[in-house]
């Protein structure tokens, strides 16, 4: 008997020693649209207005949902160092800033003041994106039909979200955007670039090494905000941006990666 009971100890402390090294920081990375309807890239979602009534009860649904993951932080697409998310961030809590349509506001900031965080975190790094470079190395090499097929399928994925939306909450329409599948069919279209390049141009090559240059500098800045293995950081960006960043928490062994699908039960 004092066998037994010496082995369930030895099995406890050892489900306790391996809970507690596999005790990770935990990242969700939520890729979302832009609901300003800014125009900055090169295939843009239209969305119709958030501040409707209808729009804002869906936010209120998706920030309930996002509780859920209780985020220790919410690190945002905003240039690093941004004094103005302060400047915004602190007037709402006062009373004194009106929301902008902006998904940093409409998610970011709302869900911050609901949990009572003092601060959001600016992550974003600007980078180059020489797709010029690509088109003109196509119509150099008899490619340009190819390349405009590609542009083509971007354009259709896009507006596929944005049709999406207009029959769907923000909700499903995020939890349509941020599902692997999606996530996986943006991240092959970046790699179809590839194709286009020799050893006198590597213009696909350096296109998408210049994209991904980009997101890992983002991911240093979501690490650096890591201060206990306790620490849950929501992050919301673009979500041309989910597939990479999410592969980068995935091969990174010292944190764990969150989903949205975690938190409605899709997985």
């Amino acid at each position: 008997m004092k066998k037994i009971f010496l082995s369930v100890g030895v099995l406890a402390i050892s489900i306790a020693s391996w809970a507690q090294r596999d005790a990770r920081p935990e990242v969700l990375v939520l890729g979302a649209f832009h609901m300003s309807n800014p125009g900055h890239d090169i295939h843009n979602m239209q969305a119709d207005d958030v501040l409707a009534p209808r729009r804002q009860q869906e936010i209120v649904q998706l920030i309930e949902v996002l509780k859920r993951f209780h985020p220790t932080k919410i690190a945002i697409e905003a240039d690093i160092g941004s004094q103005r998310v302060g400047q915004e961030y602190s007037d709402y809590l006062a009373g004194k800033y009106t929301l902008s349509r902006n998904e940093t506001n409409q998610i970011g900031y709302r869900l911050a003041k609901e949990l009572g965080h003092h601060a959001l975190y600016p992550i974003d790094v600007d980078g180059e994106f020489p797709w010029q470079r690509v088109v003109n190395y196509a119509k150099a090499n008899g490619r340009a039909e190819k390349l405009n097929a590609i542009n083509a399928s971007w354009g259709t994925l896009v507006k596929e979200q944005g049709d999406f939306l207009q029959s769907h909450t923000v909700l499903e329409t995020l939890e349509y955007m941020n599902s692997d599948s999606r996530a996986a069919e943006d991240m092959a279209l970046y790699y179809a670039t590839v194709h286009f390049g020799d050893p006198f141009d590597y213009a696909g090559p350096d296109l998408l090494a210049a994209w991904y240059q980009r997101n890992v500098r983002i991911y240093n800045n979501i690490v650096k905000l890591i201060e206990s293995p306790n620490e849950r950081i929501l992050v919301i960006y673009g979500a041309g941006h989910l597939g990479w960043l999410r592969q980068d928490v995935a091969n990174d062994p010292t944190v764990k990666l969150r989903e949205l699908a975690d938190l409605t039960g899709q997985h």
